[in-house]
């Protein structure tokens, strides 16, 4: 069997694309899920003897599995953009790991592929907020302005659809969207035909609406603190949001913090445009953080740390 695990955002989604528009493969078995659900190689951890890919899921946090996986005769192929700690040393594993703040998954795979696919990767990675590597990326393409838009349209909206606290939060399942995109080589077809994008785009100017009117925490501070309360469409729209304010204000630090069902906080991150660093090392401070070092969050904080939490921010990001 054959096995394409892969986050379900834009850049999960864009990175395992690619790879297939390359090298199909029609038997796959696809595991992905909500942005955040990134243990996905638990789900698989009794496999045997089969192949698997993975795109943008940290390897450090999916080790145990890892390991487990590669004692059960599987052999995996990994291609990632987060903190990967000690990658294992076994020829059943292949990796292509760049942590570099200005390299998301999509971005891996185009180096991989010799931009084969590139148009897909310039949108995968406005997906992930690099704004500025996918307009680098997108000058060694002849790209109207209006090409350029819609690519940003495409990899946003994509985006937009991986948050949510489960699947139930999300207008389409991260799975149903690689399918509906899978079809298609041309990324402008796909915004062209795609009834899915229409409800992304509907979804997400209301959801819009309602997210810029909710206060900063701390108003006249340099770094930037907002508070979402425990409905969909806060969860559905805090990476947009918070990748939004940050391109707002390059200089300052951003985290948006959602209140889950169980009391806990679910918190993004957003380290300064200008300063790309440690949003990974203070969410892995956390109970359930984790990241990269640009943008990080921490799933599960609970309400009593919050004051350590805004102690930690302002000192992770001095001005």
């Amino acid at each position: 069997m054959h096995f394409d695990v892969f986050n379900g955002d834009a850049d999960g989604i864009l990175a395992l694309h690619q790879s297939r528009l390359h090298t199909p493969k029609p038997e796959a078995t696809l595991l992905t899920g909500v942005k955040r659900d990134i243990a996905l190689l638990q789900k698989i951890e009794t496999v045997h003897n089969s192949s698997i890919d993975v795109f943008d899921i940290s390897l450090d946090s999916n080790r145990n599995s890892l390991l487990s996986l590669l004692e059960h005769g599987n052999t995996i192929t990994y291609t990632d953009h987060h903190f990967a700690g000690t990658i294992p040393d076994t020829d059943s594993l292949t990796t292509h790991l760049d942590p570099s703040p200005l390299v998301c998954t999509s971005l891996i795979v185009d180096t991989l592929l010799q931009g084969k696919y590139r148009s897909w990767a310039i949108a995968g990675a406005y997906g992930d907020n690099l704004h500025d590597s996918a307009q680098k990326l997108a000058t060694t393409l002849s790209l109207s302005i209006t090409q350029l838009t819609e690519l940003r349209e495409l990899g946003e909206l994509l985006n937009y659809n991986g948050y949510g606290a489960d699947i139930s939060d999300l207008h389409f399942a991260p799975d149903a969207l690689y399918l509906a995109v899978q079809p298609f080589d041309d990324p402008f077809s796909f915004l062209a035909e795609s009834a899915e994008l229409k409800t992304l785009r509907q979804g997400f100017t209301e959801d819009m609406v309602l997210a810029m009117q909710q206060p900063e925490m701390t108003p006249g501070k340099h770094n930037r603190i907002y508070s979402f309360p425990n409905v969909p469409w806060a969860r559905r729209v805090s990476g947009v949001f918070s990748n939004l304010r940050a391109r707002e204000k390059k200089d300052a630090a951003h985290a948006l913090i959602v209140k889950n069902s169980d009391g806990s906080l679910r918190i993004s991150v957003r380290a300064p445009l200008n300063n790309k660093k440690n949003a990974d090392t203070l969410c892995l401070s956390f109970p359930t953080g984790g990241g990269r070092t640009a943008a990080a969050g921490i799933n599960q904080l609970p309400a009593e740390m919050l004051d350590t939490f805004f102690e930690r921010f302002q000192e992770t990001f001095p001005r």
